[in-house]
């Protein structure tokens, strides 16, 4: 683990990285991000509805492939509703939604 990563583990998503207790807090719901930039962080999905969970997230980041203002999008592991799976970034799904619908012509 790099130190970039050691830093963001069990911090929370959108939490200033100087707060007192950057880690999890009790009585809140937490999914983690996985398989992508974000690894590490926690994201509070405490208010969030059920459709909004079932709907996943793009998160900001300054982390992804196309730099300083990019999204991460994440979606709730079938089964696991705690681990949210990187699914690319906004630029590669269309990408990849192009070449699917190319395919299919």
């Amino acid at each position: 683990m790099d130190r970039d990563e050691e830093l963001l583990r069990g911090r929370i998503y959108g939490e200033d990285h100087d707060h007192l207790c950057p880690g999890p807090k009790p009585g809140r719901t937490y999914a983690e991000p996985v398989n992508g930039p974000l690894d590490g962080l926690l994201l509070d999905i405490t208010s969030w509805t059920a459709d909004e969970i079932e709907t996943g997230a793009a998160l900001m980041t300054e982390l992804g492939q196309f730099g300083v203002d990019g999204r991460a999008l994440y979606d709730p592991r079938p089964g696991e509703r705690g681990r949210w799976d990187w699914s690319g970034e906004p630029h590669l799904r269309r990408a990849r939604q192009r070449k699917n619908r190319d395919a299919l012509v």
